[in-house]
């Protein structure tokens, strides 16, 4: 298959493409010109320059291609206009430059989602399924809510399928980056004085997931969570990771009230400074949140989906990435 991807520059979407071309697909790359390559740099994958502003910019990269993978999305905005505009506003402009070029061979829209588009979840017996009410405390996890009705709404005339990642982590991911350094500089960050749950999945894993949904005939219509099948705690992450990378790290407790004046202060100094920060008010009600967890049921029946990644494995490869890349330091 040709499948067209956007977000292939990025952390989850660069796996995506590897992923593809792994299993023989062609793999096409839609670009912003200003996109920072690094991640596709000299692997055998086609680069599509484009507006992500205009359909017919789009049409002209989507072309000739099987299948889309629509990775791209915006995290950190300034206001829910501008979460919508990066979310809502790219999702609609693809779903109607590949509804207007695909033919009767296309085989999928696959569009990447997340878990926020839910809400946390009520309690560690009851995690997340894809029957949850979609309840965001967000303006991300509202305008991604938003570009799933988008998807849905597509679905009488495109094949569709929505996947719903949790946290990720793994190789060139910098997101969680800080995370590992409190790591390695002795301290395993604990937020609040119970217990916060995630699901927590590897980047590998969620990329062999989103293209075994693409490649299955049982997911057209359907929507799904790929995920790792145990739920964690940060607290058992953060001594995994001490434990891997040989230090000796004490848990700290950083009190609600710390996070969310810390989070309010940062999105306040974002907004004076007119940019989209990646901490706010907003990201500190989700940090707070005891249950980010959800089931993956489906995923396991109707495509054989199983977490293959361990915690402690996956952990020691993302940590031995960070080593070789300079990005975090061990200490002896």
């Amino acid at each position: 298959m040709i499948v067209a991807i956007t977000g292939a520059t990025g952390f989850v979407g660069s796996h995506i493409a590897d992923e593809l071309h792994r299993r023989g697909h062609r793999v096409r790359c839609l670009l912003r010109p200003t996109s920072n390559v690094r991640w596709i740099e000299g692997k055998p994958y086609e680069r599509h320059l484009c507006s992500f502003d205009d359909t017919d910019s789009l049409k002209l990269a989507i072309s000739g291609s099987d299948a889309v993978v629509h990775v791209a999305g915006v995290i950190a905005a300034r206001s829910l206009a501008e979460f919508m505009d990066g979310n809502l506003g790219v999702t609609k402009r693809m779903l109607e430059a590949t509804a207007q070029v695909a033919g009767s061979s296309f085989v999928r829209f696959l569009h990447v989602s997340s878990m926020a588009v839910c809400g946390p979840a009520r309690s560690l017996e009851e995690p997340l399924d894809e029957d949850s009410p979609l309840e965001p405390i967000t303006p991300y996890g509202i305008s991604k809510k938003a570009a799933e009705e988008a998807v849905s709404a597509m679905s009488s005339t495109l094949p569709t399928t929505i996947v719903r990642p949790p946290a990720v982590y793994g190789e060139r991911d910098e997101a969680t980056l800080s995370f590992f350094r409190a790591v390695a500089a002795g301290i395993v960050p604990l937020i609040g004085f119970s217990p916060k749950w995630v699901s927590l999945v590897h980047v590998r894993d969620l990329a062999r997931g989103i293209v075994d949904a693409l490649e299955s005939n049982a997911t057209v219509g359907r929507t799904y969570f790929v995920s790792s099948d145990e739920f964690y705690t940060w607290k058992q992450i953060g001594m995994c990771t001490a434990a891997i990378m040989r230090c000796r790290a004490i848990p700290v407790v950083i009190p609600h009230w710390v996070v969310l004046s810390i989070a309010a202060i940062s999105g306040w100094i974002g907004h004076l400074r007119g940019r989209a920060p990646v901490l706010d008010f907003h990201k500190g009600r989700d940090l707070i949140q005891r249950y980010w967890i959800c089931s993956t049921d489906r995923a396991r029946n109707d495509f054989g989906y199983r977490q293959n990644v361990p915690l402690d494995e996956g952990i020691a490869d993302t940590v031995e990435w960070y080593v070789s890349q300079g990005w975090i330091r061990q200490r002896r």
